[in-house]
């Protein structure tokens, strides 16, 4: 195996030397913290060792001890850290996470799903000598159910290593995870525990993509819908790490970084683990993903000792070109290979109410707002547990048998953003799509996110239907509002947008192939040719097609299309045209994110919550919810529940459908 690490061994190593100038560093008053973190930071973990060893030997005291008393916080522990050896250092990792009252199951999962046998082994031994406790009694104590079975599975250290793959087992086994769960009605999860927990990396990854062919989506995509909770959480990892153990820690350590705060016991546990095994490879995997380096995003997230300490791990800034390893590069090829082949099963959260009475629901609107103050809770359970059809029906009769109008009614008994949710409800897919276009331009200001929210992720049919009730509403083409509102390269790619005139239909292969060598020439042309050639492609033709034109866009630049429009471009073409990619590869996860951002940090964007919620709750929501969990490691369920409040929080939730 090559190394890929960011750690080796000193060349001219002499462990009573350092040993003694960590001595020098931490006698007398204070510590010289430089000289300790780059000492310990430039010896590899065998070379730590002997130092530890010399330490004692010549000045009769525990290293470890020493350094524990003259350090604090975040920079003792990540030095304390790289003190010991592997398997003690993962050893006490998941002793901390199963001790106390809480279980650290995220620890757990990742060091089990990420360890070879060996690692595994060795952690056990060590687990044993340092806390004279059995590692698998512990993990069977303080956890539960099929992910209790899953770890043990893991702890035993006896995946296939033989490398061998024969060609009929992969077929049965691919035949034999479908039955365990979309052929049928529950899940065999003892077959999927069995399988991924002792095949080969080699043999499941051929399974995985004799999965995908056999049942129309990704073997993650089946998971997510026949899995759940922390079991669902682990089976992924060990997928990912199936996949590639770099990328599966790209995005820990991304999701350690990102928003409020920072998981620092995750940033220290990785970036500790992986310097000496494969750190220049999960830097290029985090550039890959998010197009910026693991380098600045430490830098940007960390601070003094403990930040340059972090930074010596990491090993170096990556240049932001965009050109791959040729690993990452075969990565990237291959994740547009399978968004290209999954065929998502797209559910909802909100369906037909199965004992529908739209006379009834009218009558007991109509008593909800009657008299003197107005119950709320009523209103709320019928609107948010009808499909949009029953709704309209629910107006309709409204009208009929009290001779009133149920939206005048609505807007007069609510107030604030339970009012704009509720109406919102109340409202056709297309009126309300209009409606939003509308608000997105009216005033000063333009909300350009909300206009390449709906432009980009609206069927043709949706497009056509919102341009008709929007000239129904406001006397005016949408296209028109538009052209007054935006300009430049940003109007005409809303208008091209507008049209609803995308092609429909399957990959041209061929004509993808031309496609994606007239992106990439456009690469080299002037900005403004750049962006027309860009916005004559992307804005037209077919999701399935640019799918395939952006995989061989990877072969014939070495680049991701990704990262060419964030490097290449700005300002609002940059966003469309990001969107119209993210879209393009999984378009639950773009709302996912979008709803990510209505709602991290200080404020709400409610409109954006309202309008993801509301038009996405009878089509995908429940592939947004497992997208959301996935990408920011908490409930779309938990984060409104955190964020709003009283009956608008309760109508949320309803539409969420449950908690993840």
């Amino acid at each position: 195996m090559v190394f890929r690490g960011t750690i080796t061994g000193a060349p001219d190593f002499d462990p009573s030397a350092d040993a003694e100038s960590l001595y020098n560093a931490m006698k007398g008053l204070g510590s010289d913290k430089e000289a300790i973190l780059d000492l310990v930071t430039s010896r590899n973990n065998p070379q730590r060792q002997e130092i530890i060893a010399a330490y004692k030997c010549s000045f009769g005291k525990d290293l470890i001890e020493d350094l524990k008393y003259e350090l604090t916080g975040k920079f003792e522990r990540l030095i304390v850290s790289l003190m010991r050896t592997p398997a003690y250092h993962d050893a006490k990792e998941i002793k901390d996470a199963i001790k106390g009252a809480g279980t650290n199951e995220k620890c757990l999962i990742e060091i089990m799903a990420s360890r070879t046998n060996k690692q595994i082994r060795d952690m056990v031994a060590a687990y044993k000598d340092a806390y004279g406790r059995d590692m698998e009694e512990d993990v069977i104590a303080d956890t539960s159910g099929h992910f209790k079975k899953m770890l043990v599975v893991l702890l035993q250290g006896t995946r296939d290593e033989s490398g061998v793959v024969d060609g009929d087992l992969v077929e049965q086994d691919a035949q034999e995870l479908f039955e365990a769960g979309e052929a049928q009605w529950g899940t065999d999860e003892a077959k999927f525990i069995m399988l991924l927990g002792n095949r080969s990396v080699t043999h499941l990854r051929m399974v995985f993509d004799a999965y995908e062919k056999i049942a129309e989506m990704s073997i993650e995509d089946s998971i997510k819908h026949e899995l759940s909770g922390d079991f669902e959480t682990l089976m992924l990892a060990v997928v990912q790490c199936i996949r590639s153990v770099p990328m599966f820690f790209a995005k820990r350590l991304y999701k350690s970084m990102k928003g409020l705060g920072t998981a620092d016991n995750t940033l220290i546990r990785i970036m500790i683990s992986r310097s000496e095994i494969d750190m220049l490879d999960i830097r290029e995997f985090f550039r890959l993903r998010y197009e910026k380096s693991l380098y600045n995003m430490i830098k940007d997230d960390t601070s003094g000792d403990y930040k340059r300490t972090l930074l010596n791990l990491c090993g170096g800034d990556d240049d932001l070109a965009g050109e791959f390893f040729p690993e990452a590069a075969q990565i990237a090829y291959k994740m547009w290979e399978l968004s290209a082949m999954t065929k998502v099963q797209l559910r909802p959260t909100v369906r037909p109410y199965p004992k529908f009475d739209p006379a009834a629901d009218a009558q007991a609107l109509r008593k909800a707002m009657k008299g003197f103050g107005t119950d709320e809770d009523a209103i709320i359970d019928i609107v948010a547990q009808r499909s949009n059809a029953q709704r309209q029906e629910i107006r309709q009769t409204f009208k009929s048998l009290l001779g009133r109008d149920l939206m005048k009614d609505l807007k007069s008994e609510l107030s604030k953003n339970l009012e704009r949710l509720i109406i919102a409800l109340m409202l056709t897919p297309a009126e309300f799509d209009a409606k939003m276009m509308r608000k997105a331009m009216e005033g000063a200001g333009t909300d350009e996110h909300a206009l390449i929210e709906i432009l980009v992720t609206r069927s043709n049919a949706e497009i056509q239907a919102m341009n008709a009730a929007y000239q129904e509403a406001y006397k005016k083409s949408l296209e028109d509002s538009i052209q007054s509102d935006t300009s430049g390269h940003f109007c005409r790619i809303l208008v091209s947008l507008v049209q609803g005139a995308r092609e429909e239909g399957p990959a041209d292969m061929e004509r993808a192939n031309a496609d994606a060598q007239e992106l990439a020439d456009a690469c080299n042309a002037e900005s403004d040719d750049m962006e027309m050639k860009f916005m004559s492609i992307l804005c037209t033709r077919s999701f399935p097609h640019l799918c395939k034109v952006f995989q061989e866009f990877v072969r014939f630049t070495n680049k991701d299309i990704e990262q060419i429009i964030k490097k290449e471009m700005s300002g609002d073409v940059k966003n469309a045209f990001y969107a119209i990619v993210r879209s393009v590869k999984n378009q639950p996860s773009y709302f996912a994110d979008r709803l990510y951002k209505a709602m991290k940090g200080l404020g709400t964007d409610d409109r954006a919550l309202i309008r993801i919620m509301v038009s996405r709750s009878e089509i995908d929501l429940f592939n947004i919810r497992k997208e959301f969990k996935e990408t920011h490691d908490a409930s779309l369920h938990e984060f409104i529940q955190g964020d709003t409040s009283g009956d608008y929080r309760k109508t949320l939730l309803i539409l969420c459908g449950g908690e993840d």
